[in-house]
């Protein structure tokens, strides 16, 4: 009996929400495949798994979860057996034990990066001015206003807790490495995809390339789906 299709979950990084996947969502959407996005409150890591597995527990079958930046570590600590596959996108893979700002420092920071403090609030926003410069820079002018009106700070305590063990030791991994990415190194990228086993597709690509060049990350997720339902 052949199992159900399955459906792609795909969550936001920092100062993004769920409106960064929009393209992707209406490609995959094009090609029959359900996607389900979903808000990551950021105020917690434990909170942010919390909102994961609420979604995953709505749904029934095979699961693809997709991540952006921080997020790439809130997809690798459910244990749900739902999950056959992760596909990170510029996401951050901490190892157990290891917190997700040491992974993101690990060998320093590009040039164009925004100087990050906590505000008033305790949270880290993204300076306005950086979704052109750093967050997005391939993306229009328009779609800088609109990230920069929708971005969701984070809070410190989200990126300072040591991660367990995480589900890309046991769940096939994919990852888009995003070449021109201001926010997180390549090489930093490179480190934390060979170190997962990764399957790795590397383009010339900005931090968002889910709003920049949406049909690549559609790509890679297609060959998370294809390699599962083999």
């Amino acid at each position: 009996m052949k199992s159900s299709p399955a459906t792609v979950v795909l969550a936001h990084g920092a100062w993004a929400d769920e409106s960064s996947w929009s393209k992707v969502t209406s490609e995959l959407h094009d090609k029959s495949i359900k996607a389900v996005t979903f808000g990551l409150p950021m105020s917690s890591f434990a909170g942010d798994v919390a909102a994961l597995e609420e979604v995953l527990a709505a749904i029934d079958g095979p699961v693809v979860l997709v991540a952006h930046a921080y997020a790439g570590a809130v997809i690798a600590a459910t244990q749900s057996p739902k999950v056959k596959a992760l596909v990170y996108i510029a996401g951050l893979a901490p190892d157990e034990g290891e917190t997700v700002a040491e992974v993101f420092n690990r060998f320093g920071h590009d040039d164009k990066a925004p100087v990050l403090a906590p505000a008033s609030d305790g949270r880290l926003w993204l300076p306005p001015e950086a979704f052109a410069t750093a967050f997005a820079q391939h993306a229009t002018a328009q779609e800088h206003q609109a990230l920069a009106a929708a971005q969701r700070p984070i809070s410190p305590d989200c990126i300072s807790v040591p991660v367990g063990e995480p589900l890309w030791k046991r769940v096939p991994a994919w990852y888009l490495v995003a070449q021109h990415d201001h926010m997180i190194p390549e090489k930093t990228q490179r480190f934390m995809a060979e170190r997962m086993h990764a399957h790795i597709r590397a383009y010339p690509v900005d931090h968002l390339p889910s709003v920049t060049a949406p049909s690549l990350v559609t790509d890679i997720i297609g060959d998370a789906l294809r390699a599962i339902a083999d």
